[in-house]
C-alpha cells in the first residue's frame, strides 16, 4: 500500500469527519453546514496544517498541526498538534508513523524548536509515539468547558 501525507482540501470533509468519529464516537455528529463553515475557519489560520494521510486516493489518517509564533527560545515557533487518528482497519500498517514524519517536517521547516502533543492515557499510543522519537517528558493538565459555559476536570 503507497501512503501519501498532503494538507487536507475541501474535498476532504467527509473522511475527516468519518475519522474524527472513530476518535469520538461519543460525539453527535455536525450537521454539514457547520462543518463546511469550521473548515474554513480552520484552513484561514496561519500556521494551520490539517495533514491527510490516503492510500487509493482514500483518506485513511489525518494530524491537525498549527504553528505557533513564540517570544521565547529566540523567538522559535512551537508545533502543536491534535486529533490525530488513522482508520481502525489500517492501524500498525505505518500511516501514524508517516502522518508523524510528515509533521516534524512542518515544524523543521517553519524553525521550530519543539513539537508537542497530548496523547491518551493508552499504553499502546504512548508506545507509538516513543517510537517515533517522542518522550514524554513533561505532565499534561486540561480543563474542559462544556457547553453550557461551566468547567469540568476529567481524570
Amino acid at each position: 500500500m503507497e501512503i501519501t501525507v498532503r494538507p487536507a482540501a475541501d474535498q476532504d470533509l467527509s473522511s475527516l469527519l468519518a475519522l474524527y468519529g472513530e476518535l469520538n464516537p461519543e460525539d453527535a455528529p455536525l450537521p454539514q453546514g457547520s462543518a463546511e463553515g469550521i473548515l474554513a475557519a480552520v484552513f484561514a489560520q496561519e500556521g494551520r496544517t490539517v495533514l491527510v494521510a490516503e492510500a487509493d486516493g482514500v483518506v485513511i489518517g489525518t494530524a491537525d498541526c498549527i504553528v505557533l509564533p513564540n517570544l521565547t527560545r529566540g523567538g522559535r515557533a512551537i508545533l502543536f498538534v491534535e486529533n490525530v487518528v488513522v482508520t481502525g482497519s489500517l492501524q500498525r500498517h505505518g500511516i501514524g508513523r508517516r502522518l508523524m514524519e510528515a509533521a516534524v517536517g512542518l515544524g523543521e521547516s517553519a524553525g521550530c524548536y519543539k513539537f508537542q502533543l497530548l496523547a491518551a492515557d493508552d499504553e499502546y499510543v504512548h508506545t507509538f509515539y516513543e517510537s517515533c522519537g517522542f518522550m514524554a517528558l513533561a505532565q499534561g493538565f486540561r480543563r474542559y468547558i462544556e457547553q453550557d459555559g461551566s468547567t469540568r476536570t476529567m481524570a
